[in-house]
């Protein structure tokens, strides 16, 4: 297969997941701070399986445990740095602090789909089969990804399609990542699991320094951290069967 087409599928894969998880939040609308602190709460939950249970090992599969703490640590400096920078921004000043944890996220989210175009597009370099099984199982994990985006958007009053729009550019970084993963054939190990570690912290900072504590501040109730658990238990058979 020829490297456009490993790109155009890479990007459309992931721009399918993250957009259809979107969909999905924008769908159900700005009913009650209940339900957006049980969505941002289950959101926070899958994503710290993602990162615990797939990201993290992987990293450490692939490059050890020094390279990926590392690249973990890169990671929750680069989100501390942003976290305090972004405050200023002006869009942040117009929409408030739920855009600051939607740009966190579209930021960390993008970190993390660098290295799953790397995954595809060397995939396809070794068998179109393996390219393809490897594909649909990217666009799956990247549904709760796109969902965990898109709530924290519906609470700043975005329209519907600037939501989508945002959430969907997330899936560029895949489309670099596919075309230098189909180019190379194969990438250095030491730095995908520094990406991966770095992919971690970003998301790790902002599950517990933003998601956690909004759902909470949303509905005070013993709701928000039971979606929270739900989430974490989703996500771990989500990792575990795809």
């Amino acid at each position: 297969m020829d490297i456009l087409s490993i790109t155009l599928i890479g990007t459309a894969v992931c721009a399918l997941g993250t957009t259809l998880g979107a969909f999905i939040i924008v769908s159900l609308k700005k009913t009650n701070n209940i339900l957006m602190a049980g969505i941002i709460g289950a959101a926070a939950g899958l994503m710290l399986s993602v990162v615990t249970f797939d990201l993290i090992p992987e990293a450490i599969e692939v490059g050890g445990l020094f390279l990926a703490l590392l690249g973990t640590l890169i990671g929750i400096v680069f989100a501390i740095i942003l976290d305090s920078s972004l405050s200023h921004f002006e869009i942040v000043k117009k929409y408030g602090k739920h855009i600051k944890t939607a740009i966190l996220l579209i930021l960390a989210l993008s970190a993390h789909n660098f290295p799953e175009g790397l995954a595809i597009g060397v995939g396809f370099t070794k068998e179109i089969k393996f390219g393809i099984e490897l594909a649909i199982v990217i666009a799956v994990h990247d549904i709760p990804e796109g969902a965990a985006v898109a709530a924290p958007l519906i609470q700043s009053n975005l329209k519907p399609w600037k939501i989508l729009l945002l959430t969907g550019l997330t899936a560029l970084p895949t489309a670099f990542g596919a075309f230098f993963g189909a180019v190379l054939g194969n990438i250095s190990n030491m730095f995908t699991s520094i990406c991966l570690g770095f992919a971690s912290g970003t998301m790790l900072y902002i599950i517990v320094g933003e998601l956690i504590p909004e759902s909470k501040e949303l509905f005070k109730g013993i709701f928000s951290t039971i979606s929270t658990l739900i989430g974490i238990i989703l996500g771990l058979l989500l990792v575990s069967y795809f």
